[in-house]
């Protein structure tokens, strides 16, 4: 029982990111659902529905215009928010969390880096010499909010040491997504906007590097930043993970002075409580300012705007983008290039390249497995990873551009796969026998 009161502090915050990020993925699913529903039925105002996403949308502020459908402005505007979370969570990881060290990072580089490399590889197969075969990067990326609900759904039966790894190897895929994104969907650069763009960075890095810590400069010259990063012809987005790269993530006070703040803070309040001159809601915002005080920008930011992507900016892009009308022939497209080479990537290639690299880890002596891990473990893992979707529809766009002739078929061929490696992957980690792990075993 102590060994296991130790356990708890260490693994909660992990806990508490994973419900969260399960529970984003069911909405995520619904979203897609209704999405689909609305495009698909000639019923009232809802034969209208996918045309909504092609309306105007205006910001004028004194002369200065800025005008985009309202489709664009979910991607390459909200979508931002987005990628400042995910540079953000990928900064996170790699200054403290399962990124910090090269030995527990080992195995879930590996696993990333072939789960991108072999998709990739297997779509070009497919593709090469086509139109489509710009297409590479859309079969790369794992949804980590979907992969997540998947294991959510089964569980105390998925060992903790299997959701850390599908975490951090999501975060690594994302980190190869953006880097994918800049430099090779980059089209038209204009380079005098690009310099502007790179000027407000080493301006944001300089704050950062002065010991600025006040979010009401980050985030304002960010808003710039996007801007010319707009205009650049660099995607918009890629924005919010270089504003993410410059905001502090160190904790203000040394570790001496952090203590004795703390220390001071909370025997204030157990003063006050023992007087009766305080209530709980006095205590909560006590707390929360204590909580503001020794928290870095960073943190603080996250924590702000997980709950509104989670829940707000992913739901309404994929309800946005999954707006499909489906015709019966676009289901026979699935056998074409495209359709074949998302779904194999996706399917195949996923678990393939992750097992595969993760595998040659470990023989080379860079990696382990975890405790409680099985190697039947990490291939049903790595076929969850094969739900692409948010990230996947997102390169579809990029790759082959909205309203083109391959788009709803990469979008269906993604819609397809994620649900096939899903449910598969379901599947295999419910039949997969338990084994627990030893650091949480409570003893007899």
């Amino acid at each position: 029982m102590a060994l296991t009161r130790l356990v708890q502090p260490l693994v909660r915050p992990f806990s508490e990111f994973f419900r969260r990020e399960a529970a984003s993925g069911i909405v995520l699913l619904l979203s897609s659902v209704l999405a689909l529903v609305l495009a698909n039925v000639d019923w009232g105002p809802a034969r209208y529905f996918p045309a909504i996403w092609e309306s105007p949308l205006r910001l004028a502020i004194n002369g200065f215009v800025l005008e985009k459908s309202l489709l664009h402005w979910i991607n390459d505007g909200l979508m931002t928010v987005f990628f400042l979370i995910v540079g953000l969570e990928i900064k996170r990881e790699v200054l403290e969390g399962e990124l910090a060290s090269l030995q527990q990072a080992a195995l879930p580089i590996a696993g990333a880096l072939g789960g991108m490399l072999v998709p990739a590889l297997l779509f070009t197969v497919f593709n090469q010499g086509t139109p489509t075969a710009g297409g590479w990067g859309i079969p790369m990326a794992t949804d980590i909010a979907f992969a997540l609900a998947v294991l959510q759904l089964l569980g105390p039966r998925v060992p903790l040491a299997l959701k850390v790894f599908l975490t951090a190897l999501a975060i690594v895929d994302d980190l190869g997504a953006v880097l994918v994104i800049a430099l090779f969907y980059t089209q038209d650069l204009l380079l005098n906007y690009l310099f502007m763009a790179l000027g407000i960075w080493a301006m944001l890095g300089m704050l950062n590097i002065m010991g600025a810590r006040s979010l009401l400069l980050y985030l304002p010259l960010g808003a710039v930043l996007w801007y010319f990063m707009l205009k650049s012809g660099v995607h918009a987005t890629l924005a919010g993970v270089m504003l993410a790269v410059t905001i502090p993530s160190r904790i203000g006070h040394s570790r001496a002075a952090l203590l004795r703040l703390l220390e001071g803070r909370l025997a204030f309040i157990q003063e006050e409580a023992h007087a009766g001159t305080t209530d709980p809601r006095t205590i909560s915002e006590e707390l929360e300012a204590l909580s503001e005080a020794v928290s870095s920008p960073a943190q603080r930011l996250e924590q702000r705007l997980h709950s509104v992507v989670s829940f707000g900016i992913i739901p309404l892009f994929a309800f946005a983008n999954t707006s499909l009308v489906i015709e019966p022939a676009v289901f026979r497209q699935l056998l074409s290039p495209l359709g074949l080479g998302i779904i194999v990537g996706l399917l195949v290639g996923k678990p393939l390249g992750i097992c595969l690299l993760a595998w040659l880890a470990t023989k080379l002596g860079w990696a382990t497995l975890p405790a409680g891990i099985t190697w039947r473990h990490l291939w049903s893992v790595g076929v969850v990873a094969g739900i692409g979707f948010t990230m996947s529809i997102f390169i579809t766009l990029l790759a082959l551009g909205e309203k083109s002739e391959g788009e709803v078929v990469a979008k269906t061929a993604i819609l397809v796969a994620s649900l096939l490696a899903g449910g598969i992957g379901y599947v295999l980690l419910r039949t997969a026998p338990a084994v627990p792990s030893p650091a949480l075993q409570q003893p007899e």
